[in-house]
């Protein structure tokens, strides 16, 4: 059985303010790299065999925080990279407030799209095709994995059963660890 922890990356800049998506140089806040230290400590006691983190730099920086007192690699999965959020990519919320689509998206997402970028059932069948490759590469194993909010609720959703209109009643906040257990047969909430 593999334990997977996914963790949602540290703070970054714009944090709550836009939706940066798949844009590139978006780091860290002074905070954030504060919050990574304290996550990583708290992995002291955990004995991870690796790390895995979206590409994007605010979830690199999170996942080198934890391989630093590891001694481990960071290994970049395209898999757990952000939604494609497309056309509404680095607007702010207070902009996509006035959004039918964007609405509509956060209600029905199940058949929502999402202008120029991927659907969340995509987004949900690429991140558990990865968790169960993984399963299957480390067995009986802990791996961390980094990445994003909603990319971990599709996760959730999956190994919970849950429909994926409603998991924007999960709330995953930054730094935060999510553990699911997986084998050749499942993936589920620890």
């Amino acid at each position: 059985m593999t334990i997977f922890y996914l963790v949602r990356h540290a703070s970054c800049n714009g944090l709550g303010e836009k939706l940066w998506g798949r844009r590139e140089g978006v780091c860290l806040t002074e905070n954030g790299k504060a919050e990574a230290r304290q996550l990583a400590e708290r992995f002291r006691e955990v004995k991870l065999n690796a790390i895995y983190s979206s590409p994007l730099e605010r979830a690199r920086e999170t996942a080198e925080a934890i391989a630093r007192l590891g001694g481990f690699e960071v290994a970049l999965s395209d898999a757990f990279n952000e939604i494609d959020f497309g056309n509404w990519t680095g607007r702010s919320f207070a902009q996509l407030a006035g959004d039918e689509r964007w609405r509509s998206f956060n209600t029905r997402r199940s058949i929502t799209s999402i202008p120029g970028g991927e659907s969340f059932l995509d987004v949900q069948a690429r991140v558990v095709a990865e968790l169960k490759r993984l399963s299957l590469e480390h067995p009986d194993e802990r791996v961390a994995i980094v990445s994003h909010a909603d990319v971990i609720k599709a996760a959730i959703g999956y190994a919970k059963e849950t429909p994926i209109d409603l998991l924007q009643s999960i709330e995953i906040a930054p730094c935060s660890v999510t553990v699911l257990i997986a084998d050749k047969y499942e993936i589920r909430v620890k």
